[in-house]
């Protein structure tokens, strides 16, 4: 880290200006309940100008308590805009508990100059923004971070050197890692891409912009992820998005396109206390995961929220309880009043049980017990005997397998009934019989499976699902992972299903769900070895099971065999 001493001149005195947040701000935030009461009025001191690194000009609002007295500041970097949400969200919630709080629109949207790039310009004008505000006469040197989702990368991308003000993060369903985003598992992740790119194309234009151009990609979903080739194929839906094709077409990590777009290294060697909230259905969780990891080997103060979430519904259902232990964590760590935070360093949302569950760390253990797939399409703690082929599908490309639910962007995320799916002839599924008391699966999941293809080519995707009384199969977390085999020798493949904390109720039964894929959340395979964005033709492949494959669940204690 670079070592900064910054000899601060006398400020001027500052006279409140008298404007009040927008109206459209006012009224979404009167919507919200369960929140805590309102400590201060709140000013508004729209369309301020702050220089980028480069000079650009980054159009910035601040929000404050109409109060006399010191408060700390959040910062919150935004390519979205600056209204709707995060001005009643951030701004109005976070001044009324006794904070200043500046939203600024990052280079190149929501009015600020210069041009968006992904992430090649966050560090710098993060840092430029800070030097702006040791000038401003209401600063008091105590700076906090605040976001969800991107607003979370611009967290980590000031934390790579942070300034001394910086006392304490809070990342919302943060991500560290783009290429990860796009690309984890070896598969273009061509849905939440898609989502992605419309909220960062046209967010930040208001919603009127917005909303024409969900409908628009609603209506051309279908052509969109069916292209051939794939590549470009958004321009009808979107426009063009330069960005989105190089992620697109860059599947490799040491690609040099990725040079500098991760910024996870920051979580190793950070001191900040950083507060990270994600929800099991988050397209972002894993990489929160990760960030905890990172912190606790760190030796870094820090704490885990994880609720029965999707990216979207944590700031929806979930808002209380998003906004409560955000709030505990900054008047903690900015306001010396650490009384709001809870004892435990993690808390999850346990499903199957709803209830939520104080944990010591994350994972509590590594220990996993293995469930064996049947010839006979059961699961079973029995080890096989051999290695003989337990189940083939046909997966064709032409007929994709489609996505149900899941780690979604979009609406249609998290837990979804199966049964359709589960009904098509290249979908596999292995169950377990009905339990005999509850079974308790806190951890990481991984299936271990050993696979054969008659062309090389296939993706292989996994899926953990709670079946109830009924026979209504509901998903729990899961993962997809290209791989090319050596001929039709089997192979054997680690396919990681992210994580989960759920409760597998007395006379449920555990099913590991098998296909060749689930799109259009992932680009299809086209079975020919060409990459998913050129492919100009599509080759359906045969896909078999062998018997020594294996779901690994991390069961607690009283559970294990």
């Amino acid at each position: 880290m670079t070592a900064r001493h910054h000899h601060t001149a006398p400020k001027p005195a500052w006279t409140p200006p008298a404007g009040k947040p927008p109206r459209s701000s006012r009224m979404m935030r009167a919507t919200w309940r369960k929140l805590p009461a309102k400590r201060y009025d709140v000013g508004w001191e729209p369309d301020l100008v702050v220089p980028a690194a480069d000079g650009s000009p980054l159009r910035t609002d601040h929000y404050f308590p109409r109060a006399e007295g010191d408060f700390p500041t959040l910062l919150v970097r935004s390519p979205y805009g600056r209204g709707v949400p995060w001005s009643p969200m951030y701004g109005i919630l976070f001044a009324e508990q006794g904070f200043h709080v500046v939203v600024q629109s990052c280079r190149g949207t929501g009015g600020s100059g210069g041009r968006f790039d992904l992430w090649r310009n966050e560090p710098a004008d993060g840092q430029a923004t800070v030097s702006w505000l040791r000038g401003q006469p209401w600063f008091n040197g105590t700076l906090g971070t605040i976001g969800a989702s991107y607003l979370g990368y611009v967290q980590w991308a000031l934390a790579l050197d942070p300034p001394p003000e910086l006392k304490a993060m809070v990342v919302q369903v943060g991500l560290h890692d783009p290429h990860a985003f796009y690309h984890a598992g070896g598969a273009f992740h061509l849905e939440n891409a898609l989502v992605m790119a419309l909220g960062m194309t046209y967010q930040h234009q208001g919603m009127v912009p917005m909303t024409k151009a969900a409908l628009r990609l609603q209506r051309n979903l279908r052509k969109v992820t069916n292209a051939l080739p794939l590549r470009g194929a958004h321009a009808a839906a979107l426009g063009e998005v330069p960005w989105l094709d190089g992620a697109m077409t860059h599947p490799d990590a040491d690609d040099p396109h990725w040079i500098g777009a991760s910024v996870g290294e920051a979580a190793e060697r950070l001191t900040v206390p950083t507060c990270l909230i994600g929800g099991w259905h988050d397209v972002m969780a894993d990489q929160n995961f990760e960030q905890y990891g990172r912190l606790r080997r760190a030796g870094c103060e820090t704490s885990l929220l994880v609720g029965p979430w999707t990216h979207t519904s944590a700031f929806q259902q979930g808002w209380a309880d998003v906004f409560s232990e955000s709030l505990a964590w900054l008047h903690a760590h900015l306001c010396a009043d650490p009384g709001g935070l809870r004892p435990s360093r993690v808390r999850v949302h346990v499903g199957g049980e709803d209830a939520w569950r104080d944990l010591d760390d994350w994972p509590q253990s590594p220990a996993a017990t293995p469930w064996y797939p049947t010839p006979d399409g059961g699961l079973t703690r029995q080890a096989p005997t051999d290695a003989a082929s337990l189940a083939s599908f046909r997966y064709d490309p032409a007929d994709p397998t489609p996505s149900v639910g899941g780690r979604l962007l979009s609406r249609t995320a998290g837990p979804r009934d199966n049964g359709s799916l589960e009904a098509r002839k290249d979908v596999l599924t292995f169950t377990g019989p009905p339990l005999t008391g509850p079974l308790d699966v806190l951890g990481p999941i991984t299936a271990l499976l050993r696979v054969s293809t008659d062309t090389g080519h296939a993706d292989v995707f996994a899926r953990l699902c709670d079946v109830d009384e009924r026979g209504r199969s509901v998903n729990i977390c899961d993962g997809l992972v290209r791989l090319r085999t050596a001929g039709q020798e089997s192979s054997e493949v680690a396919v990681p299903m992210s994580a989960t904390a759920h409760r597998f109720a007395a006379g449920h039964r555990i099913r590991l769900q098998i296909s060749g894929g689930a799109h259009p959340r992932y680009a299809r395979n086209p079975g020919t070895g060409e990459p998913s964005a050129d492919a100009a033709g599509l080759a359906p492949v045969h896909i078999t099971l062998h018997a020594d494959s294996a779901l690994l669940l991390p069961l607690t204690v009283d559970d294990a065999p």
